[in-house]
């Protein structure tokens, strides 16, 4: 079995987290996410192309002619473009945005323009957010209960460092934050607790069979027992999730960025941030395996 020294090197993997989460935190308070029109409405404008446009050439015009806080994406065929403007809808907004397409001598049709409310108002982003809570909640309990309250800790702190560093990564790019991303952080979270729940459950396992005290050498032993799977898993998700941000268009081009990026945090963090925070905690074989009193036997007696 291959052994690699993964607990050796945790001060460095260590101070790699907290410059992330400092560097998330910072672009979260400074940038903030660029919400998409999923959360915040606006004007939908459908144009047709004579022949398939270059979105990037579509989106530097755009921007040329002064439009501000836009998407563009195909819709349908190679020759219908979807552009998605955060602004307030007027009566002339669809023969702007058609203006400034035939700028460079394109047969550009106007579809259809209208108004898009926010599919996510200002109530349902409360409940996401309580309802978030309570799942951390819930999790937090189920490994408290399966396992012991510092695996709880270190599960919890585990999530929170993986989707920090995921919506600061959003904010500090300025990708747009839109549904399907927040699907793929919530997906991330249960990608990175079940990577971690199978850590612990072995971490568990080789404390309870060996008789030794140095948990350093069982975390390492539990994490390099474990890694061919972790490494399986993450290569074939990361494999799929390539095809799909390569070949899979526009619409779901956010959703599996966020995903990859996901994934490798939540590989990581499983192993650095939720198994090491375990010796940060200080836990000890009397957490899992209760010691015997020196009198037990006496007690037993009438």
């Amino acid at each position: 079995m291959t052994q690699f020294d993964f607990m050796g090197k945790r001060k460095a993997a260590y101070i790699i987290s907290i410059l992330l989460t400092v560097i998330a935190f910072g672009a979260l308070a400074v940038k903030g996410l660029s919400l998409g029109l999923d959360f915040t409405g606006g004007t939908q404008v459908e144009v047709s192309y004579a022949k398939a446009p270059s979105l990037d050439e579509v989106r530097d015009e755009l921007g040329e002619a002064g439009f501000g806080n836009y998407s563009v994406q195909t819709f349908g065929a190679d020759t219908d473009v979807l552009v998605r403007l955060q602004q307030t809808f007027d009566e002339g907004i669809g023969d702007q945005v058609v203006t400034a397409l035939r700028a460079e001598g394109e047969q550009v049709d106007l579809v259809r323009a209208e108004y898009v409310g926010a599919q996510v108002g200002d109530q349902l982003r409360d409940q996401s957010g309580l309802g978030m809570l309570i799942a951390l909640g819930v999790v937090a309990l189920y490994v408290a209960f399966r396992f012991q309250y510092k695996f709880a800790l270190g599960a919890l702190i585990s999530l929170g460092h993986d989707v920090v560093i995921l919506l600061g990564f959003f904010a500090l790019f300025g990708f747009d934050f839109d549904l399907t991303v927040l699907a793929a952080v919530l997906a991330v979270i249960g990608y990175s607790l079940n990577d971690t729940i199978i850590v612990y459950d072995r971490i568990r396992e080789n404390i309870r069979r060996s008789q030794s005290n140095d948990l350093v050498r069982i975390f390492n032993d539990a994490i390099n027992q474990t890694l061919s799977r972790t490494l399986s898993t993450s290569g074939t998700t990361l494999l799929v999730l390539l095809a799909l941000f390569f070949l899979g268009g526009d619409m779901i081009h956010n959703f599996s960025l966020a995903l990859i990026v996901g994934v490798v945090l939540g590989t990581f963090s499983s192993i650095y941030v939720a198994a090491a925070m375990l010796l940060l905690v200080k836990l000890e074989r009397e957490d899992l395996i209760p010691a015997k009193r020196e009198n037990a036997a006496e007690d037993e007696l009438p």
